[in-house]
């Protein structure tokens, strides 16, 4: 088989193992990497230190892989059917997850899809070396995937594909063969702006750059502290990610659901209400979650989103009873209980004096607390 036939057997097989489209290209990333290297300086990637630790390693997947000459890039489709994106955030007694999590840790799944990839071409062509990478290592995947092919880098940094949008997972597999390489995809975000506008904290400050600092997706999943107060309401009930910036992407009304069933939605998440869902402890949590993206975060930061979620929601008894008996436990987790708590208590209207005792009993329970930055 010459490389030619080979890079269409490639594309036929990558779709029989699951995938909805695949591009090659080659490694010069060179391009990039003053943009990676100011991005970093400014600290856009708030305390994910790995994305500092490996430097221009991500712009050069060589030096990944030594030996690698070309990427295989490829997408897999995660919408779920169903997705409820309007009414669940609407309903704010219910806490929102951002879709790509309610099924499976996508990880595993498609890396094992790129590794049988691999074996495919391992059959055809002696000596091949290869080796697949999903959010696994360092590199620089939504240029490669644009480079390929895959489609355009838009306005909210992430991919977008003119038929099917931004629902999709990327994955890489660094092979050691000169393929032939794909015609890169162009931008075509057009004047646009909705993704930068809808933003809810503003983490998109220019096109195509998000300070992670400021996402909520970073917020609620790779950081651990202390969430600032000034996007506490902003995250509205939104405890796991965020998908502002592609729901209101004109690119997206033509998504089609993802036919792998491992990215539906788990029967754990049909009823996601609050107060249900802050009532699991530690081993109901790991246990609720295993096979999910979300247990990596674990039961102290699950429980710090679903609290501020709840300042955020409408008073309700059951949710300041809730929050009044998670407090003490933990020092991190009671900054968020005492914010959570002056938000219900500001949500009480005055006239009565049972409503005026409830409030009362509440600002004490908040002025008696930790101060809100602690």
């Amino acid at each position: 088989m010459n490389l030619d036939q080979l890079a269409e057997q490639i594309k036929v097989w990558a779709k029989e193992l699951g995938f909805q489209k695949v591009g090659i290209c080659d490694i010069d990333l060179s391009e990039h990497e003053a943009a990676l290297q100011d991005w970093l300086d400014k600290g856009y990637h708030g305390e994910m230190d790995w994305m500092a630790r490996h430097g221009m390693m991500r712009a050069r997947p060589d030096e990944l892989h030594p030996g690698t000459v070309r990427v295989i890039s490829a997408r897999m489709d995660y919408l779920p059917p169903e997705a409820q994106f309007a009414s669940n955030l609407n309903d704010t007694t219910q806490a929102y997850i951002s879709r790509y999590a309610l099924g499976r840790d996508y990880h595993k799944l498609v890396r094992n899809q790129l590794k049988k990839l691999g074996q495919k071409i391992e059959q055809e062509v002696e000596g091949l070396d290869y080796r697949p990478f999903v959010d696994s290592a360092p590199i620089l995947e939504r240029p490669l995937a644009q480079k390929a092919g895959l489609g355009w880098t838009g306005k909210h940094s992430l991919i977008l594909d003119k038929e099917s949008g931004s629902w999709f997972f990327l994955g890489e597999l660094l092979v050691n063969i000169p393929l032939p390489v794909d015609t890169p995809s162009v931008d075509e975000c057009g004047k646009c702006t909705a993704c930068i506008t809808s933003c809810p904290t503003g983490a998109i400050i220019e096109e195509g750059i998000v300070d992670a600092r400021k996402c909520i997706s970073y917020l609620t999943i790779e950081f651990d502290g202390i969430i600032p107060e000034e996007f506490r309401k902003p995250m509205g009930n939104r405890i796991y990610g965020c998908d502002d910036c592609q729901l209101v992407c004109p690119w997206n009304r033509h998504a089609e659901v993802s036919i792998q069933k491992d990215f539906h939605r788990r029967d754990d998440f049909q009823d996601s209400d609050l107060v249900q869902l802050a009532s699991w402890d530690e081993t109901t949590f790991l246990k609720k979650m295993e096979g999910s993206a979300i247990r990596r975060i674990g039961h102290q930061q699950w429980l710090r989103n679903l609290f501020i979620a709840m300042g955020n929601a409408p008073y309700q008894q059951r949710i300041v009873d809730t929050l009044e008996g998670s407090l003490g436990k933990s020092e991190l987790l009671d900054v968020h209980i005492l914010w959570a708590l002056e938000q219900q208590s500001q949500q009480l209207p005055t006239g009565t004096s049972k409503v005026a005792s409830k409030k009362q009993r509440l600002i004490r329970i908040v002025e008696k607390g930790l101060p809100r930055d602690a």
